[in-house]
């Protein structure tokens, strides 16, 4: 995993989008599942249950892959990216009733700066990958 920077990225982003979406949980009692008003994560990061439990998936994905091997990481890490910057984009658009995942400002900030990451990596690195490494 350390000569690998997908396997590295995906596996820390994983981590920290698990544990984001578990500690979510803890602050969205007694929050609407699909509220557009959600409890702040450290202050700043808007939520919902909805929300945490999109982090507690893309977490899990991105995990799995890093830990997997080259070629799943590279995969996870482009398709999340380009979800991210999908999500970061639309954010911006969306209010009221549609924001389902209580999107705040830092949220869409946060998004597309993972996306920068995930696709940079993702689609920047490993442009090559031998069987051999496919499974290191």
């Amino acid at each position: 995993m350390k000569t690998s920077p997908n396997r590295m990225l995906a596996t820390i982003f994983g981590a920290v989008y698990l544990l984001v979406g578990i500690i979510g949980f803890t602050i969205t009692a007694g929050v609407g599942f699909t509220s557009n008003e959600g409890a702040l994560l450290l202050g700043l990061f808007m939520v919902n249950p909805l929300h945490n439990i999109a982090h507690v998936l893309i977490g899990a994905a991105l995990l799995i892959g890093g830990l997997s091997n080259v070629r799943a990481a590279k995969s996870v890490n482009i398709v999340v990216g380009a979800a991210y910057l999908l999500l970061g984009i639309v954010g911006f658009f969306l209010s009221g009733p549609t924001n389902v995942l209580a999107l705040n400002m830092p949220d869409h900030f946060l998004h597309l700066g993972s996306a920068v990451l995930l696709l940079g990596i993702g689609l920047g690195t490993e442009k090559k990958i031998s069987p051999a490494t496919a499974t290191a």
